[in-house]
């Protein structure tokens, strides 16, 4: 798992989930262009040597449009992105284009970003993941990539276990029955979970949330009407703590980077499941470099009457365009260039990851990859990402307690229920 290993990441939202692979940066603050002569771009992957072509094949198509027009990507490091975003945005200054995660990390930053809803065209229709991007009516960012979260798991683990590797659990007792007999036969651990970061909740409450919540809650909670008190929602929080308590987990959780320690549990062996990604890191690509034929994917089983499990998945990551660089519709035209589709196809056979434009070819990914694709149509967007960011950042610390018992449920939703509403 060479990339998975050397990458820093983050999610989420998500993830979340959304998550994606760092690089050293400078932390500088540079004066953006958008003079037509230059223009500034921040992100945490333009440093990666998987993404090379896409980055290059981004700048041939800006090129095509505006030869005379230099682009500059600075690759920040991730674990910092944001607060140095957030130093530039007060400042006003910086970037002209940004690069964001889905979900509550742009739309707590909506006032700093122009609308791209007057410069775009044909890939408004082309693209799918807006909704993450979206903040009201005004449209944030151009999604790059799609992110989700799907169970992978290993056949081979489930041969040794004596379980069928092509029809993984489909109900909560199934999945108990599985672990139990994984740790019996196979000596290794159900699930490989990762909370240091305090990302793990975030990741468990999109794949398993599916198979909780009823549709019309789920549905309810994408809507912003989150009814914290009710016992399927209770029930996410339950089912993290109770996966801890049976030993389904490696051992030491909060202590476990979920990247990429978590990851490296499971593609050495050392657990039967993990919830992953379908973008760049932590991926089927990643995984399948370890476990080969023998990596399987999968959705939440059942776990309440009514639910509908599904794959849960949304926008990915996007750029969008500073409120202060000089020529908004220049910094749009280098926005649209960084979702070209063969900047897009080149991102996907290097990192793997799952482009935002259904029209690119993944068909040689092979079957994993073809079930997630074929799983996208019934999708829903993932339950994190509808939370604002500092919702997610206290799920994380408060889920990080839960397992280590200093908070009860009650507790710990009663205190997001209130961060929710503020």
């Amino acid at each position: 798992m060479r990339r998975v290993l050397a990458a820093t990441v983050g999610f989420v939202a998500a993830v979340a989930l959304s998550a994606c692979g760092g690089a050293a940066g400078t932390g500088s603050l540079p004066q953006g262009g958008g003079d037509g002569k230059k223009l500034v771009v921040w992100d945490w992957k333009s440093g990666d040597a998987t993404t090379a072509g896409y980055f290059d094949a981004a700048r041939a198509a800006f090129a095509a449009q505006h030869p005379d027009t230099e682009v500059e990507f600075v690759a920040q490091p991730y674990e910092q992105y944001y607060t140095l975003l957030g130093t530039a945005i007060e400042a006003g200054q910086g970037p002209d284009v940004v690069l964001f995660n889905g979900g509550g990390q742009i739309r707590d930053r909506a006032d700093a970003l122009v609308p791209l809803d007057p410069y775009l065209g044909a890939e408004e229709q082309r693209l799918t993941g807006w909704d993450a991007f979206r903040s009201g009516d005004a449209t944030l960012a151009a999604p790059v990539t799609l992110q989700g979260m799907p169970i992978y798991y290993n056949k081979a683990l489930y041969r040794q276990a004596g379980l069928d590797p092509e029809h993984p659990p489909t109900t909560l007792a199934e999945l108990q029955a599985a672990c139990a007999a994984l740790e019996e036969r196979t000596g290794t651990s159900c699930f490989a979970a990762g909370n240091k970061e305090g990302y793990g909740i975030q990741f468990f409450m999109s794949a398993f949330g599916p198979g909780i919540l009823t549709p019309q809650e789920y549905d309810a909670w994408l809507a912003g009407e989150r009814d914290w008190s009710s016992p399927n929602v209770k029930r996410i929080f339950e089912l993290w703590k109770q996966f801890e308590d049976a030993g389904y987990n490696n051992p030491g959780v909060n202590s476990t980077a979920l990247f990429n320690d978590a990851f490296s549990v499971f593609s050495g062996g050392r657990a039967a499941h993990v919830i992953g990604l379908i973008s760049d890191v932590g991926n089927w690509k990643d995984l399948g470099e370890f476990l080969g034929a023998d990596l399987g994917v999968t959705v939440a089983p059942t776990i309440t009457d009514g639910a509908a499990p599904t794959l849960a998945f949304d926008g990915g990551i996007g750029y969008g365009v500073t409120k202060w660089t000089a020529d908004p519709a220049l910094a749009a035209d280098l926005v649209k260039a960084l979702t070209d589709p063969q900047a897009l196809r080149a991102f996907y056979t290097g990192a793997g990851a799952v482009p935002s434009d259904p029209g690119v070819d993944t068909s040689d990914a092979g079957p994993v990859l073809g079930r997630l694709v074929s799983d996208l149509p019934t999708g829903k967007p993932a339950l994190h990402l509808a939370l604002s960011a500092s919702t997610q950042d206290l799920m994380g610390r408060l889920s990080q307690e839960l397992l280590s018992g200093s908070v009860t449920v009650d507790d710990a939703v009663r205190q997001l229920a209130a961060a929710d509403a503020a």
